[in-house]
C-alpha cells in the first residue's frame, strides 16, 4: 500500500511553502517571475516544515546581485548552536540580464520588489518575486468595497436559486 504524504502538492508539482496575501492587498503587482534562493542546509529543513514568515519581507539589488530582505525562516531544533540567523539576508539566484532588468524598473519608475510565494519546485527552494508598485489608501478602501459588493451579490444570486 503506498503511503500517502502529507505535504499539500499543487497541482503543477509545487508545494507550497508561503504565501504573503497581504501583498495583493498593499501593492499593484504589474509582473511576476521566479527566482532560486541561496540557502543553508538549516533553512531548507526549516522551509519544508513550514517555518517561514513572508511578512514584511522584500527584495533589493545591490552591486548586480539581488537579495530577499525581511524573511524570517524559524530555527530548525536539532541544529543546536550550529542553525542560521533568522532574519540574514539571503541571495537570490537569477540571470544577470533578470538583474539589470528589475534594476532599471525599479530604479526609474518607483516600483518594489517584494516576494509572494515561495515554494519547492522539483526539489528545489523557489520564490515569486513581484514587481510592483504601492496602493493609497483609497485604492484599499476601493478594493475592499469591491470585495464586498461582489460577496453580496453572490448571497443575493445564491438565495434565488433556491
Amino acid at each position: 500500500m503506498a503511503r500517502v504524504n502529507s505535504k499539500q502538492v499543487g497541482k503543477n508539482g509545487f508545494d507550497l511553502v508561503a504565501d504573503n496575501r497581504k501583498a495583493r492587498h498593499d501593492f499593484f503587482v504589474e509582473e511576476s517571475l521566479e527566482a532560486g534562493l541561496a540557502l543553508l542546509g538549516t533553512e531548507v529543513k526549516s522551509l519544508r516544515d513550514h517555518r517561514v514568515n513572508l511578512r514584511d519581507s522584500y527584495a533589493r539589488i545591490k552591486n548586480g546581485e539581488a537579495f530577499l530582505h525581511g524573511v524570517h525562516i524559524g530555527t530548525y531544533a536539532p541544529a543546536g548552536q550550529f542553525g542560521h540567523k533568522e532574519t540574514r539576508p539571503r541571495k537570490l539566484l537569477m540571470h544577470r540580464r533578470e538583474i539589470n532588468r528589475l534594476w532599471g524598473r525599479v530604479r526609474e519608475r518607483g516600483y518594489s520588489l517584494v516576494p509572494l510565494k515561495i515554494y519547492f519546485k522539483d526539489g528545489r527552494a523557489k520564490v515569486e518575486l513581484a514587481l510592483a508598485k504601492g496602493k493609497r489608501l483609497y485604492d484599499k478602501r476601493e478594493a475592499i468595497a469591491r470585495k464586498t459588493s461582489r460577496r453580496e451579490i453572490e448571497r443575493t444570486l445564491k438565495g434565488r436559486n433556491r
